[in-house]
């Protein structure tokens, strides 16, 4: 017991401390671990074989012999808020027949010569207003309201060439916005740019037909994106020709042939 004794205090606790150099902390291989001497380690061990296996088998300060790192993964998802694809719209093709006609009760057309040339030369303004009545010309829709920028004055084809920005306003239904060409010698097309109300989320084109320019015009809307046209806005259109004129009824805006609340 004195030996043992002996041995006990030889083995100090600052013998225990050893400082792990940096090579033993990063090595994966296995090392062997001191761990401090007691009289129950001494009888565990004479008892049995496999305390001293296991003692063989800790870590220095419990540092384990492989360095396992788990990386959590996580998945990041971007919601996209652009605007939804054409695909995603109705893509059904409807027709709007409606005639624009100048009863010169509006002070419609107004020139503007910016230009302050005696021909209309590029840059002269065109605001203009006008009445809006269904393609069978018996009720009263609205009005039309916007301007034109001449781009050239065509003298050989006897008229000009415009770039028009207005709106289609029909009441309680809502209103219709187009842009593109203004030619007051042949027809074009006019681009469907949106709208209100019913015609929310409208795209498409119209064609623009010059009857008797600036007073009587025809338009055929080709509307995409939106839900069925009312009844009411549907109709067989009359012919195009210099002398169609509104009925009387919608003339004089009675209730029965106007639509509801209609824009003047």
């Amino acid at each position: 017991m004195a030996c043992l004794s002996s041995a006990l205090n030889t083995i100090s606790s600052s013998s225990l401390r050893l400082s792990p150099s940096p090579k033993s902390l990063l090595t994966t291989s296995p090392t062997k671990t001191l761990v401090p001497f007691t009289s129950s380690n001494l009888s565990s061990s004479s008892s049995s074989s496999s305390s001293s296996s296991s003692i063989k088998s800790l870590k220095l300060y419990g540092v384990p012999s492989q360095l396992n790192f788990s990386v959590r993964r996580t998945s990041l998802t971007c919601n996209s808020q652009a605007e939804p694809s054409d695909s995603a719209r109705p893509s059904k093709v409807q027709e709007l027949f409606v005639y624009e006609i100048n009863q010169r009760d509006r002070g419609s057309p107004a020139y503007l010569r910016l230009s302050q040339k005696s021909v209309n030369s590029l840059g002269d303004l065109v605001p203009f207003s006008n009445k809006l009545y269904t393609g069978d010309l018996q009720k009263r829709l609205g009005i039309t309201a916007g301007i034109c920028i001449l781009i050239e004055n065509k003298p050989e084809k006897k008229g000009d060439r415009y770039e028009a920005i207005y709106s289609f306003y029909f009441g309680d239904y809502g209103h219709i916005s187009v842009q593109g060409s203004y030619l007051t010698y042949e027809d074009t097309y006019l681009a469907v740019t949106g709208g209100s109300g019913i015609f929310e989320g409208v795209y498409g084109q119209v064609k623009l037909h010059q009857i008797v320019f600036p007073f009587k015009l025809f338009y055929t809307f080709y509307l995409k994106g939106i839900k069925d046209l009312p009844q009411e806005l549907v109709v067989k259109p009359v012919e195009p020709n210099p002398a169609v004129e509104p009925s009387p009824a919608a003339k004089a805006g009675e209730p029965q042939a106007t639509i509801a609340n209609f824009t003047d």
